[in-house]
Formats: structure tokens, sequence, C-alpha cells
């Protein structure tokens, strides 16, 4: 069930939002449990078989939290569990890369384990640190199974969470105004912008599409803000619903695409992995208390690992590769340099080599990546689409006769071109969901921005033809 389909907005959150306020009133005790019970059957709604192994991962944890000295056995089998599920295939594949001849086993990725698994490991080692209080089944359950934030985060700490649902439960008009103006911003990232963006993409980073200049930078461009608007459309809606209920999840973007260097982007993007990367893999690891070069040496592993968390394949582990070599890079320039570059100067440095390490992220496997990058550089090719004739006339005018080849699908009478654009002026100037509404998070009764809002909801409404999957699910 998706967030932004027509089942989970008009029966499945007007049944858990009805039953959580019928029991404010008559039960208040309850709300836990029956938020848990809604978020087991959003789990289950995915694929029943895979919420036994859901379960028996909430009851197995919250045992070894319980029992300190089997601590780091559970870390240790929360390991084993992700690494069959997420990755015994790719170690299959890539000995039979070097001449094994293993067959691989049929094995379905559970949706959201990577989430739901890294943030009962945190948990567990609080536990072990001292750091994490005990707790009842029921807050324990919900907490791990919160139904805002199971398939895609963010990744929850308990810190933030387990009082929240320990406390008293209340009907507060402010948490549902704010709530659904978030969720409303949310939903048009995705409907309005990263949808129509998607098909701008997938023929760009097909395999063997060599995609010429203008495909591959259109495409490169398309994917850099689907992602983006597509991931934190989806974290938006994710604390908009949860606010419903009265508790705050974390922020998980902070305009990522503004900063001004690579160690500010990962401060802004995805910003509830990058703390878990920070706390519970840099820092463990050593951070930056030894020295430059084991330093360096964290941060590269940090971000080695971060990447093979997104996924089991080269690309990711690629991908990981490159940022640690950015954040090694930014630092060694800081500290030869004594200073940052200008702002601006390394805004637009930044964003480049973001995209260029979106390139990899995307692309099916190394081959396609290095098609696309050579389209980026013009390796491929320099002839436009034949989807661009109607732009060639001017440059006829100047004395330029350029040849239309290449892949036609890009479409420059639909909507994906405008979206486009409009995508780029929002995330690299307009102000974000916090700027708009205020921070800390608040909500004023203003006739003008209720029906913008409403306006907004009913152009995502009109839009929602074609429900798609948010691009983190594979995550």
């Amino acid at each position: 069930m998706l967030f932004n389909s027509f089942s989970f907005l008009f029966l499945y959150l007007p049944v858990v939002l009805g039953g959580y306020f019928t029991l404010l009133r008559w039960r208040a005790g309850w709300t836990a449990g029956w938020l848990a019970l809604a978020s087991l059957f959003f789990y289950g709604y995915w694929d029943t078989r895979y919420l036994p192994l859901l379960l028996g991962s909430i009851v197995f944890n919250y045992w070894c939290a319980r029992h300190r000295r089997l601590l780091l056995f559970g870390v240790a089998a929360n390991l084993v569990l992700l690494g069959y599920y997420k990755y015994a295939n790719f170690f299959i594949d890539s000995m039979n890369q070097l001449g094994m001849h293993w067959h691989g086993w049929a094995i379905v990725l559970p949706v959201g384990i990577s989430f739901f698994t890294f943030t009962q490991i945190a948990y567990l080692v609080d536990c072990h640190r001292g750091g994490a209080g005990e707790y009842r089944l029921v807050q324990y359950t919900l907490f791990v199974s919160y139904f805002p934030h199971l398939i895609a985060g963010p990744v929850l700490h308990h810190k933030e969470m387990m009082p929240q649902f320990d406390r008293p439960a209340r009907l507060d008009m402010e948490d549902i105004g704010i709530g659904l103006s978030i969720f409303v911003l949310g939903l048009g990232k995705k409907v309005l912008l990263a949808d129509p963006i998607s098909v701008l993409v997938g023929p760009v980073f097909a395999p063997n599409a060599q995609p010429q200049l203008v495909e591959a930078w259109i495409g490169t461009l398309a994917y850099t803000f689907q992602l983006y608007f597509d991931f934190s459309g989806y974290s938006d809606m994710a604390i908009g619903l949860s606010r419903l209920f009265g508790v705050r999840l974390p922020l998980n973007f902070n305009s990522p695409y503004k900063a001004a260097n690579i160690s500010e982007f990962w401060r802004r993007w995805h910003m509830s992995l990058s703390r878990f990367l920070r706390d519970y893999l840099y820092v463990p690891l050593g951070g930056n208390r030894r020295g430059t070069l084991q330093r360096y040496r964290n941060l590269m592993l940090t971000m080695l690992l971060g990447g093979l968390w997104h996924g089991a394949g080269w690309t990711f582990v690629v991908w990981g590769a490159l940022h640690g070599v950015y954040l090694v890079l930014h630092h060694g320039w800081q500290a030869v340099a004594g200073a940052s570059a200008p702002r601006w100067w390394g805004r637009w440095l930044t964003m480049l080599a973001v995209m260029l390490a979106w390139v990899v992220f995307r692309a099916p496997d190394m081959g396609t990546a290095s098609d696309v990058l050579r389209g980026l550089a013009g390796l491929n090719g320099v002839s436009l689409p034949r989807g661009a004739a109607g732009f060639a006339e001017p440059l006829g005018a100047l004395g330029w006769q350029p040849a239309f080849d290449g892949i036609r699908w890009i479409d420059f009478s639909g909507p994906a071109i405008p979206a486009l654009l409009l995508a780029m002026v929002l995330a690299l100037f307009a102000p974000n969901t916090q700027d708009l509404l205020g921070q800390p998070l608040r909500w004023s009764p203003v006739k003008w921005r209720s029906a913008a809002m409403a306006l907004l909801f009913l152009g995502c409404l009109f839009n929602m033809n074609r429900v798609s999957e948010f691009l983190y699910f594979q995550f």
C-alpha cells in the first residue's frame, strides 16, 4: 500500500485515524497497541509471507535487549539476517565472475528490511552501552514497525521515539493542521515532480543505450532531481502522517543541493542515515581522534559500507567509494588551504560531483554507468535528440546544422521537461518544507495557506492516474 494511492488515502488512513481518535476518547492507553496493529497490517499488506519475519525480528531483539549478555549475539544475528536476504546472491554472483560456478538462491528481498534491521541494531548497541531504557513490548513493536517510517525511513532512534510512544496520547488540532500540510507538500513532490520526470531517466540508463551529449545530461539531471523529490517527498509524507498522531519524526532533508561542500551535503541529505553512519560506524572506528590518515581511512570505510547498505551491487560500492574520496579530498583541501572555497563556486562543484556519483548509483551495472559518463563528456556523439528538432532553428541561423539522431524519447511537448526545469529551480533556490512552515514546524489557520494546500491536494489527486513506488523501497 503506497502513500500516494487512493486505497491508502481514502481507506486505510481514515480507518486508522478513526480508530485512534475513538480510543483517545474511551481508552487512551490502548492507542499504542492500535497503531502497532495498524502498522503490522500495513506491512503485511505488501506481502504476508514476510510479516512473520518482521514479528520474529521484533520479538528476538526485544528479548536480546532484556538480556545484556546476548546483546552482541543479537547484533550479529541481525547482520546475518540482513546479509542473507540482501547480499547472499551478490556474493554468489561476484564469485561466479571470478570463475566459480555456484547457483544463486531464489531470495526475495523483504521490503524495508534495511530500515527495521538498522533501527534495531542501533537499539541493541545503545543497550550494550547502557544508554537505552526498559520499554514494554507494545511500545517496542510500535517503535520498530511504525508505518509512516517502516518501509523507507527515516532511520529512527529510540531516544527520540520511545518517550513519545510511552506518554499519554492527546488530540491536538495544531498537529492535525501541520501534519496534513507537510503530507500534502510531500505528495506534491512525488506526484507532480518526481513521477513526471521519471520518463526521462529509464531510456538513458538502459543497457547499451549509449546516450549522446544532450540525452546524457537530461537523463542525469532528471535522475538527480527525481531521486531528491521522490525520497524527500516520502520523508515529508512520513513526517506529516506521524504528526497526525502527535508523534514527531526527525527531519530527513534540508535542501542538500544547496550545500557548498560534500560534508555539508551529507549533513543535509538523508540526515537520519548520515547520523546513523556517524554514530554507529565512523565514531566507533575511531572518527578523527587518531590522526589524519586514520580519519581518512574511517571516512572511506564508512562511505563504502554506506554505499553497500543501499544495495547489493558493485555500482553501490563504487558510489560509496566516490563519496569517500570526495570527503577525503574536501578535508584534505581544508587542511592545506586553511579555508573553504567561495560558496557559489563550492555549490556548483559539489552539485557536479554529486551528479556524477548519481550516474553510478542509478546504473544497473558499471558498463552502463561508463556509457552515460562518456555521453556526459560528449564521447558518444553530440547530435540532438529528435524531439528537440523545433529548437534547432536558432542554431541554423548561426550556420550550424545539427544532426538529429540517437534516442527518440525526449518529448518537448509533454510535461517532463517543464517538470524538470521547475524541480531544478525549487531544489536549488526555493525554500524547503521546514522553511515554509517554520522551524520548529508550526501551523496557524491562515485561509490562503489552507486554500493553497487544498488546491495542491486536488492537483495531486487528478494526477494519480499512474501510481508508482518510491525509489528508496528497493534499498
